[in-house]
């Protein structure tokens, strides 16, 4: 919801294109064959033990996607403030928001930041991908982490990896009260009971981008004034998907690699929302 309220005041300041051609299937190759190399880069960071290279990494990333944020948001909620004090502000409590997840890195504020983050990326790549790349690039996204999941597995080193950083390139859903990420050790206590579940911020952010492409580039009803249809169901869809990981995971205690679940959820909820509102997404 955030990320399709975001778009509207970003494309109002031309914020919202990354791409220049939309419509090209070669963003989505692009994008993949840029995560490829940054994965890798990571990787090599990782083994060669320069952690401190991540947190830099992030850290200005997460800076700039928040800003990017906050700017929105401000320029929504009151679009008649100068341009200038609104940048000023959203620089000013985005580097607060990065500070505080430096200085104190504990569950509740990496999954604040998490959202927020997430968000501002959604609504970036959604607004600047057509409906077929955007599609393409969930296909192709899936395919490659059930690949770096199960056959290399080569993102189970990465995100153990990245975990020491305390940064937030994962959701964390504490199993039980007192849960503190901060002074835990690893995935597990001593006991070797599992203290929290962990879900990849790209698990949230891909199936989203569809569900923002579907509301920028689709002359579809909208509900609320805001989100059609095609838009609601890629997000029921990736919401019902989630509900069956979560079963898969929790329950049969089977972790699981998490986009082939959602984004077929929200491509199978895209298509029903487009059905319902009688319209041709291609």
């Amino acid at each position: 919801m955030i990320s399709l309220l975001l778009v509207p005041p970003l494309q109002s300041y031309e914020l919202d294109n990354v791409f220049g051609n939309p419509e090209s299937v070669w963003n989505s190759v692009y994008y993949v064959v840029l995560l490829l190399l940054f994965t890798g880069a990571l990787l090599l960071i990782i083994k060669f033990k320069m952690n401190w290279i991540i947190q830099v990494i992030m850290g200005i990333a997460i800076l700039s996607t928040l800003t990017y944020v906050f700017f929105g948001l401000a320029v929504l909620l009151a679009p008649s403030l100068d341009p200038l004090i609104v940048s000023g502000a959203a620089v000013v409590l985005s580097i607060v928001l990065t500070a505080l997840l430096v200085l104190y890195p504990e569950w509740y504020v990496i999954d604040t930041v998490g959202v927020m983050v997430a968000a501002g990326a959604s609504a970036l790549f959604g607004a600047s991908l057509a409906i077929l790349p955007t599609i393409v690039l969930l296909v192709l996204l899936a395919i490659y982490d059930y690949i770096s999941v199960y056959k290399t597995k080569h993102m189970i080193r990465l995100a153990e990896g990245v975990m020491d950083t305390k940064m937030p390139i994962m959701f964390v859903m504490p199993r039980r009260w007192g849960y503190s990420y901060v002074h835990a050790k690893g995935i597990t206590s001593e006991g070797g009971e599992k203290e929290a579940y962990f879900m990849g911020l790209g698990d949230a952010v891909m199936p989203t981008i569809l569900a923002v492409s579907a509301n920028a580039f689709l002359s579809a009803p909208r509900l609320l004034g805001f989100v059609s249809l095609p838009a609601l169901g890629t997000m029921l869809g990736t919401l019902a998907s989630y509900v069956v990981l979560m079963y898969i995971v929790v329950e049969l205690k089977k972790p699981q690699a998490g986009l082939p679940f959602l984004c077929t959820g929200a491509i199978v909820g895209f298509m029903l929302g487009c059905l319902a509102a009688g319209i041709n997404p291609f």
